[in-house]
């Protein structure tokens, strides 16, 4: 897979999300000369703690996508277990393809090449509804979903507000 296929396939992905919007989330380029580097909004999902938030996030894209994945960094705020403290993303489809080194994941639960941007953002969606703490990329965030929900759910609240108020 070369570069130019690379670029060819990102914006094919950018241009089918503007003609065909997904619910729950927006994407687009950071900067139009740049193809791998993506500014996504995720709204929080209806119905969790992360409801009414309006999450900004940058997905960088290697040049050998689609056959290595990209890296996902919130640049807002947001406190969940599978977030670390500087925003990078912990789910099992960003990372490397095959066997993990650690055997927690398996391989078809990793990176695969027919992943595109929004089976990628759907997944991180779902994660937002359905955290995982055995698997804590912030640590503190899982002991507090499980130890002390209301204290967890207090600075969750928090992100939220703030988020809406870089929006406006």
């Amino acid at each position: 897979m070369s570069e130019l296929q690379a670029s060819l396939l990102l914006k094919r992905q950018l241009s089918e999300l503007q003609s065909h919007p997904v619910e729950g989330f927006s994407a687009g380029l950071v900067c139009d000369s740049d193809i791998f580097k993506w500014e996504v909004v995720i709204i929080g999902p209806p119905d969790t703690l992360y409801e009414g938030g309006f999450f900004k996030a940058h997905l960088i894209f290697p040049k050998e996508y689609p056959l290595r994945p990209p890296k996902m960094k919130f640049i807002t705020e947001i406190w969940h277990p599978n977030i670390d403290k500087a925003g990078d993303v912990c789910i099992s489809i960003l990372h490397e393809p095959g066997d993990d080194k650690w055997g927690y994941e398996k391989a078809e639960e990793r990176w695969l090449p027919v992943h595109t941007v929004e089976t990628i953002l759907l997944s991180v969606i779902s994660m937002l509804t359905d955290p995982n703490d055995e698997s804590a990329a912030n640590v503190d965030a899982a002991k507090e979903y499980r130890e002390n929900y209301a204290e967890f759910k207090r600075k969750v609240t928090r992100c939220v507000r703030r988020s809406q108020e870089e929006v406006e």
